[in-house]
């Protein structure tokens, strides 16, 4: 990916700052300064959306279902596909910090954590939610993974392409404000090209505040209301409903 996150410490000189900045153009990256903190802003925008895949798939959808959703919407690549090729392992590192920074919203995942200790890494192992004993090292649909499934199921249920696609996304788009309400970054502009261009976030939906921009502060809330029950994660933040009082946006809150 060509983002280069430059996190900026309490003892940081602007001049590291500037110099940071200036070597990551030279070697043609694109750099964001981030204030430090728990997965930055990336990884702490990135693991909501990878453990409401898990969820999902508890609940009733197929790893497939949820990876097409994902790229249906435009994201390169599905977010159980993603566990697989970041390698589940450090996924479960990443998630462990998450949940100790942010208990009231991040979620534990003990099926990640099942499959790890049954050796399923991913990719890099040949299994992991699927099978890469191909030639092409290509996923496919792994039979295996269905006991592991069972034994954390919390439903079972049809879920449609669009609540797939809420459910990814809302999560996300709320630590989003978060990030920027802790001055994480200091505008929707950095929370926009950090997603673009670190995760393949779909640049035709010009980043994830300028999509939720393109929906309405008020349709975002209307969205919110069908999960409110699973917790603080799908709770609106101030920012939020204050944008909807005002008719406000992301960008016009920069």
């Amino acid at each position: 990916m060509p983002l280069v996150e430059i996190i900026r410490g309490k003892e940081t000189s602007d001049r590291a700052i500037a110099t940071a900045v200036a070597y990551a153009k030279h070697i043609k990256k694109s750099p964001i300064v981030v204030q430090d903190g728990p997965g930055f802003l990336v990884n702490r925008l990135l693991l909501p959306y990878m453990s409401e895949a898990v969820e999902l798939l508890l609940e009733g959808a197929t790893p497939k279902a949820i990876d097409r959703a994902a790229t249906n919407f435009g994201m390169p690549m599905g977010p159980i596909h993603l566990y697989d090729v970041v390698g589940l392992d450090v996924a479960a590192h990443a998630g462990g910090i998450m949940l100790e920074a942010f208990p009231d919203r991040a979620i534990a995942s003990p099926l990640v954590s099942d499959l790890v200790n049954a050796g399923r890494l991913g990719q890099k192992s040949g299994s992991g939610f699927y099978s890469y004993n191909n030639k092409k090292r290509k996923p496919e649909v792994d039979q295996e993974l269905l006991p592991f499934v069972a034994a954390h199921r919390k439903e079972e249920r049809a879920i449609s392409e669009e609540e797939m696609v809420d459910r990814l996304l809302l999560p996300m788009l709320l630590e989003a404000t978060r990030a920027l309400d802790d001055g994480i970054v200091k505008d929707a502009q950095n929370v926009d090209l950090g997603l673009i261009f670190g995760i393949g976030f779909p640049p035709f939906r010009g980043g994830l505040l300028f999509w939720a921009d393109t929906l309405g502060a008020k349709t975002i809330l209307e969205k919110l209301k069908p999960y409110e029950a699973l917790g603080c994660r799908y709770k609106p933040t101030d920012r939020l409903l204050d944008m909807a009082r005002t008719d406000g946006t992301f960008y016009d809150n920069r």
